[in-house]
């Protein structure tokens, strides 16, 4: 099978004020976020970056989205790469993040036709596809009402109706479900398994096991920044419950690290 996104040697460090030194209690004046990082993720799957908060996943997606430039190392989405050709990357990939906040002032109608306009999607079908995705997820009763005024579930399905204006081929999801009720989860992991039942390729971070033995095909451990396990399921946890098999993982890198 085909790789939609292959990852190579991925490595960011971020400088650190005294202030984050305070509150992370070192001396150290940079952090590698994200540690020569390496996975590929097969064209209609959906694959899983599984690790505690704090692990690099954020970081890693932000560079494969092309929204932040990784200091060394590449990925490439669909052939196109990250470092040499960020615009082709942003124009193939849909990305969300609960950490990129709507503006308050704008109603989701307005949010999909701007961002509809970014990405020269044609008028007629905006219309189709919003009309769609807007029923899908029941912000047709609210399209006019200023986000400022919508719930946090309904913020973050117009969030991700918006990420889709643009019919991607690659969908990077951070943290998809994170605060959400139960009943939005289930909206939103439901609509990921109908995404890849027509052949999307998904891409998406959590800390939550159940969303990952629900919906992925695949998943790596991602801890310190470091890819510690990948594989299925089944691989992973050698038959064991996700959560063990996780916490193995993480009491052995913390050994390793000691």
């Amino acid at each position: 099978m085909d790789n939609a996104i292959t990852v190579r040697n991925l490595r960011k460090t971020f400088r650190l004020s005294a202030k984050q030194r305070k509150l992370e209690r070192t001396d150290a004046r940079t952090k590698t976020a994200v540690d020569d990082l390496s996975f590929d993720v097969r064209r209609g799957e959906i694959y899983g970056l599984l690790g505690p908060n704090g692990a690099g996943k954020t970081t890693t997606l932000r560079m494969l989205a092309a929204l932040v430039r990784p200091d060394a190392g590449d990925a490439c989405i669909e052939g196109a790469s990250v470092v040499s050709d960020p615009m082709a990357v942003r124009r193939l990939v849909g990305f969300l993040t609960s950490e990129l906040k709507l503006e308050d002032a704008f109603s989701p109608d307005y949010l999909f036709d701007f961002f509809s306009e970014l990405h020269h999607v044609d008028a007629a079908v905006r219309d189709v596809r919003k009309r769609a995705l807007f029923e899908r997820f029941g912000i047709d009763r609210f399209a006019q009402t200023k986000v400022a005024d919508l719930s946090t579930g309904m913020k973050q399905k117009t969030s991700l109706a918006v990420s889709l204006v643009h019919d991607p081929g690659v969908i990077i999801f951070d943290e998809p479900t994170n605060g959400l009720d139960v009943l939005t989860a289930k909206t939103v992991t439901d609509f990921l398994m109908e995404l890849r039942s027509k052949g999307k390729t998904i891409l998406l971070s959590t800390h939550i096991f159940s969303l990952v033995e629900k919906v992925c095909d695949r998943a790596g451990v991602v801890i310190d920044g470091r890819m510690v396990a990948a594989g299925t399921l089944p691989e992973l946890t050698g038959g064991r419950p996700l959560e063990d098999a996780f916490f193995d993982l993480y009491a052995a890198t913390a050994g390793e690290a000691s």
